[in-house]
């Protein structure tokens, strides 16, 4: 099933479903995660960080391959760029440049 499909077919499944189907389908779902009284104990809130404002130029092959895929482009670009830094920073120390 397609994203498209699936944003606009599951809402009309679900709300043709009942209370006890519904939490009957997320309990056998393996990807269900439901936090229990501990995990709330142990959790911690999270901010994200401000991100800097900054000019860089790339090539415009690489642009248009992160742009085909539409919104939040600058967003993958910058995980992709994190990764690369966190795999560097774990002593993954062979660069791709």
């Amino acid at each position: 099933m397609s994203k498209e499909t699936m944003q606009h077919e599951l809402p009309k499944q679900v709300s043709s479903m009942s209370d006890t189907e519904i939490e009957s389908a997320v309990a056998a779902d393996p990807d269900t995660f439901i936090p229990d009284a501990e995990w709330f104990e142990k959790a911690r809130l999270v901010m994200p960080q401000d991100k800097e404002m900054v000019t860089l130029r790339l090539d415009p092959e690489i642009m248009a391959w992160f742009r085909k895929s539409g919104r939040g482009y600058q967003t993958r670009i910058n995980a992709v760029l994190k990764a690369f830094v966190e795999a560097q920073d774990r002593g993954s120390r062979n660069p791709a440049i």
